[in-house]
């Protein structure tokens, strides 16, 4: 392995007790100072996108964990994409990436927005040419990877350093499971008993999902182009399979669903309650249950409590 003989500290990533074990990418591509400091300034730039109006942090907006709050994502010249935006939180942690899982490390995952015509429309060469005539961008790769050579690997390199410091581990909920002198209130203890009874089966561990792809009966998406998990694998049981979402920081990347069907948290429960779409690849949980899970007000009002634990407000910087 070549040797960092330059002034450029690894920093640690603490990962929290109770947090599963870091994806193995990690060990390979490990922040280091320069290297968060070039992927944040490269997460912002706009000269990635064909006319220079759009940057990852156009869509992936902090004070809504990185979501964008938007039904579909929207790119170059308001072109909509097929799907919504995905927050970005904890990513070190996650074994795909992806609605439908179609990227396996971080490192491979930028070049799909650069070259997507409803996103980036452009090419990594043109976004290289770009950069290479800036003097500040020659010195950060310089001090990130010890020379001024500006390539595609180190720009998804720098890119994935900077996401896999984006921890999201301050909530109230964490705070309460450390003993920092948080507690629940009536209605959030009494939602998270509920949540463990009828959520936690899928948004399990303490970073909310099981990292497993369902087909939970939602709306399906209009476009002929969406197929969930199936475009990934080809597997015709993986057709509107998508990747169990993360309930960290839920409060603040509505609408919800892969395209976002569902304008609010109350819109999703209401929906699981009332009877969600058959189909044939219907998850276990559902069809045991008569294609629903059964919900009163109550029981909605106190899960939706509970949910808002999971923000942290310190991560989104309000």
């Amino acid at each position: 392995m070549e040797q960092i003989a330059y002034d450029n500290p690894e920093i640690p990533l603490n990962v929290p007790q109770g947090f599963p074990s870091l994806n193995t990418s990690v060990d390979k591509n490990k922040p280091t100072k320069y290297g968060v400091e070039l992927g944040e300034r490269l997460f912002h730039e706009k000269k990635f996108s064909g006319n220079n109006t759009i940057s990852c942090a156009s869509c992936h907006n902090q004070s809504s964990a990185f979501a964008d709050n938007n039904v579909q994502a929207v790119g170059i010249y308001g072109r909509v994409g097929l799907r919504n935006t995905p927050p970005i939180q904890n990513l070190a942690f996650m074994k795909f990436y992806n609605w439908d899982g179609n990227k396996l490390t971080l490192e491979n995952q930028p070049l799909v927005p650069i070259i997507t015509h409803e996103e980036m429309n452009s090419s990594i060469l043109e976004v290289i040419g770009k950069i290479s005539a800036e003097p500040e961008y020659k010195d950060l790769f310089r001090k990130a990877f010890g020379d001024e050579n500006i390539s595609a690997d180190r720009i998804y390199r720098s890119i994935a350093q900077y996401e896999y410091t984006l921890f999201s581990v301050n909530s109230k909920y964490d705070k309460v499971k450390r003993n920092e002198g948080e507690t629940f209130t009536e209605s959030e203890a009494r939602g998270y008993q509920i949540f463990q009874q009828k959520c936690a089966g899928c948004h399990s561990t303490e970073l909310f999902t099981d990292q497993s792809f369902r087909n939970v009966g939602f709306p399906l998406n209009p476009s002929t182009e969406e197929a969930g998990r199936a475009r990934v694998t080809g597997i015709p049981a993986d057709f509107m399979r998508f990747r169990v979402p993360s309930l960290r920081n839920a409060e603040y990347t509505a609408p919800y669903g892969s395209f976002g069907q569902f304008p609010t948290l109350r819109a999703v429960l209401d929906y699981f309650d009332d009877g969600v779409l058959e189909a044939d690849n219907l998850d276990p949980i559902l069809k045991e249950n008569g294609n629903r899970i059964p919900m009163t007000e109550q029981e909605k009002d106190a899960i939706i409590a509970f949910i808002k634990t999971l923000s942290d407000h310190h991560f989104v910087g309000r």
